[in-house]
């Protein structure tokens, strides 16, 4: 049995490996929308449910059980290694009929199903491929009334193994395999895993082969039973877990991420306790199902659920942000990002661990309560219910349950989910006092549906910065969509805030108002003749109003992955963004901007990307080699591309991987700074297809046949020609000795993502710009300027 656990921990750590590799690779390929995301979900634990369910009834009679698991095994190595192989001639025939924008769901599930579907098949099937060995084990046993307790308590073991194996890939892969490594290496180290467990487990099985007993050997007859409880309560409680586990785990990432930040290191530190959770509730459910009544413990852990949910609700939202260190309050855990990660796994589990201990519990006493049924079969459904169940929670409180209901509405349906299934086990069970039971279940979902709280709309808005949430003076917006939540704050001060996943992303504020305008206005004086521009990321609308005024700009496409970011920017940023989501030359595409580009045949004069900050996870997408390369292909002659650069909450290391990639695409790339006072915030990195002069002359004469834009630009205190060029920063060409060794930003190895994650509580932007600016030189080679403006610029350039 010691060697099952091993194997069975090892298998669940190679497969979380393979869930995080192939959900980034096979999302390059049909994007990162909430639907595709969807139809990923469908795909993945779909198959593992059709496996569960399928593949045990496929198995000849007589199969060694060890032999069929290492066939499983044997054949997720098989895909492991054909996955990354097939993907980019898949990709080929994708983009050949997919079209531009969030259509063609059809098409994405059919990518998705047809790479996800057949490993995931296998996967799902391992647990009850392996339950038949202890079944016919159990055969010339001496029968006893709680044979199948026996039964389950074993496969409830290898349950427990398994996720805790999964708990670890999940940390493996997020904090070490791929921040070190790449896919690659990471897909080789699931894939040798694989071929591990399958030389093993057909050793053991030629070892120990009187484990293949005939299916049909008869049982000896078993002992008087107590009156059984249906299956159908049984595998409803089954499907209600697995329905509001993941539906809480939906919720409750989204919160955590909040809280948090939405690192790439949150989200697997979230799976990672949540899958521990449910590890150490495996073996308390193991445990309980040897001492206790299954049915019985498991309606009671059911309505426990319904507690635990509630304490996690409130937990979340009413403790956690109390435990945020800060200047003040614990500031040693802020010393290193790895003090902070451990901190706030310690966080994580405080809220989570309730209830996952009590889902995790659930499945073992499901497997026990299935007496009188064929065990190796009994597995099978509960198994499938359990996975069909998940999928459904998963897809309901990503698409309806959040977007719709809120978060808080959600939670409720949550309490009420894991009440109904302890109603009806209580319903369905033969024992009496049901009328008590009924009255305790009634109180304690009262007083759960009490309990749960409002989503406070500070944490919406500043997330884990807890010492702004008091600079808040009131809420003009507030909401929940299907990939991030959104606010609209005004400040104490006056200051409107627009704010996404607990960022501020824009405002009204002289320092923000001048990057977002420059990102527009910039490049659509540079460029020649701008007519047709695509604005990535459009947050508060600032920069697609700078552009909209432009007269010769004819098109402008807006890519945006949530659709709240344009309601809530039309409703209250409309004065500051010329309410240029009414104006007719204007498209939104709700996709991500990848996806979009890679759907699209369309070229643009102009493409300006100002995504969310590299640390999000999913944003170092969009600072890649590979976008940025698919952007400059979708330019035309003459065309301009711009990236925002952040340089706060984040490290040199960072800042150098965006600017060097972006410059490995575009080397002539310019840095333009917005900050009046040059101490450093963010900067406006500027590519262009063809390098030419800039000339001063040329840009004020445009300026002054636009009156709009004279107006726009003076408002930022940009009143002349000569105050744009006075932005320069510097080039890539000359700040190529500070930036030798830059690490270059790669989809195959998402650098950035990993790197600006672990930079994410430092403040560096002081001493990043100021090696920056030891590099600028004034760029006699690219500047047409007055001598006026020569000799101001040159004077400014030596001062600083």
């Amino acid at each position: 049995m010691a060697r099952l656990l091993v194997l069975f921990f090892a298998s669940g750590c190679a497969a979380l490996i393979y869930e995080t590799v192939w959900f980034y690779l096979v999302q390059l390929v049909v994007g990162a929308s909430s639907l595709s995301v969807a139809v990923l979900l469908c795909a993945f634990m779909g198959g593992m449910a059709l496996g569960s369910w399928l593949l045990p009834k496929l198995t000849p009679n007589g199969t060694h059980p060890f032999k069929v698991v290492a066939v499983l095994e044997a054949g997720i190595a098989f895909f492991g290694i054909a996955i990354p192989i097939a993907l980019p001639y898949i990709q080929q025939v994708y983009l050949t009929l997919a079209e531009p924008g969030a259509s063609a769901i059809t098409l994405r599930a059919v990518v998705c199903f047809f790479v996800l579907t057949p490993p995931t098949m296998l996967m799902g099937a391992t647990l009850p491929a392996i339950a038949p060995a202890f079944a016919r084990a159990s055969t010339f046993a001496k029968a006893t009334a709680d044979t199948s307790a026996r039964q389950a308590r074993t496969v409830g073991m290898l349950y427990m193994a398994n996720l805790a194996g999964g708990a670890t890939g999940t940390v493996l892969a997020g904090f070490y395999l791929l921040r070190v490594h790449d896919t690659v290496i990471a897909t080789t180290v699931a894939v040798a895993i694989n071929v591990v467990i399958a030389a093993t487990l057909t050793w053991m099985a030629n070892e120990a082969p009187e484990a293949a007993l005939a299916p049909d050997a008869p049982q000896a007859p078993q002992a008087p039973q107590a009156p059984e409880t249906p299956q159908a309560p049984i595998l409803a409680a089954a499907a209600l877990s697995g329905f509001t586990a993941l539906g809480a785990e939906v919720v409750w990432t989204r919160q955590l991420s909040l809280l948090f930040g939405a690192s790439v290191y949150t989200f697997s530190l979230i799976l990672a306790v949540f899958l521990a959770g449910l590890g150490v509730g495996g073996w308390v459910g193991t445990s309980l199902a040897r001492r206790t009544r299954p049915v019985a413990a498991l309606a009671v852990i059911q309505a426990l659920l319904a507690g635990a949910i509630a304490f996690g609700a409130y937990a979340i939202v009413n403790v956690l942000p109390h435990w945020q260190p800060t200047a003040l309050f614990l500031p040693q855990v802020r010393s290193t990002s790895w003090m902070m990660f451990t901190y706030d796994a310690l966080r994580c589990g405080f809220a989570l661990l309730p209830a996952t201990i009590l889902w995790g519990a659930s499945f073992p006493l499901t497997l026990a309560a299935g007496r009188g049924a064929d065990f190796g079969g009994h597995v099978a459904r509960v198994n499938a219910i359990n996975t069909a169940g998940a999928l459904a929670g998963a897809l309901a409180f990503t698409l309806i349950g959040i977007p719709m209901l809120g978060s808080h509405d959600a939670q409720q349906a949550l309490v009420i989910g894991a009440t109904i299934s302890s109603l009806l086990l209580l319903l369905g069970s033969p024992d009496g006092a049901k009328a008590t039971r009924l009255g305790v279940i009634a109180v304690v979902t009262a007083v759960a549906l009490w309990i749960v709280p409002p989503v406070p709309g500070k944490l919406i808005a500043y997330g884990r910065s807890v010492n702004s949430w008091d600079s808040i003076a009131r809420f003009l917006f507030l909401g929940e969509g299907a990939t991030a939540s959104i606010a609209v704050t005004e400040g104490t001060g006056g200051a409107k805030q627009f704010h996404i996943a607990g960022k501020v992303e824009a405002s009204d504020m002289d320092i923000d108002m001048r990057l977002e305008r420059m990102l527009g206005h910039v490049p659509a004086l540079l460029h020649p003749h701008p007519k047709s521009v695509l604005i990535v990321g459009v947050g508060a609308g600032v920069t697609a109003g700078a552009l909209s005024i432009h007269p010769e700009i004819e098109r402008i496409v807006i890519c945006d992955i949530e659709p709240l970011v344009p309601i809530s920017a039309r409703a209250y940023f409309g004065t500051e963004n010329h309410h240029v989501f009414d104006n007719p030359k204007v498209q939104l595409v709700f996709d991500d901007a990848r996806h979009f580009l890679q759907t699209t045949d369309e070229k643009f004069d102009i493409i300006t990307s100002d995504p969310i900050h590299p640390w999000v996870r999913g944003a170092a997408t969009l600072y890649s080699e590979e976008y940025l390369t698919l952007s400059k292909n979708h330019l035309t002659p003459g065309g301009v591309a711009t990236q925002w650069i952040p340089m706060y909450e984040t490290d040199e290391r960072s800042v150098k991987s965006e600017i060097a990639t972006f410059a490995k695409v575009f080397p002539d790339t310019t840095l333009w700074n917005p900050d009046l006072l040059e101490e450093g915030y963010d900067l406006v990195a500027l590519g262009r297809a063809e390098q030419t002069p800039i000339v001063e002359g040329t840009l004020q004469a445009r300026i002054d046949a636009a009156p709009r834009v004279k107006k726009s630009l003076e408002e930022v205190l940009l009143k002349s020609a000569g105050d744009i060029l006075g932005t320069y920063a510097g080039r890539a060409r000359d700040l190529a000795p500070w930036l030798a060794d830059a690490e270059i930003n790669r989809e195959r190895h998402l650098r950035l993502q990993y790197l600006a994650g672990l930079a994410a509580n430092t403040d560096h932007r002081f001493a990043i710009f100021g090696g920056i600016l030891s590099y600028r030189r004034y760029p006699a080679d690219l500047f047409v300027a007055s001598a006026d403006t020569e000799a101001r610029l040159r004077s400014w350039y030596d001062e600083r």
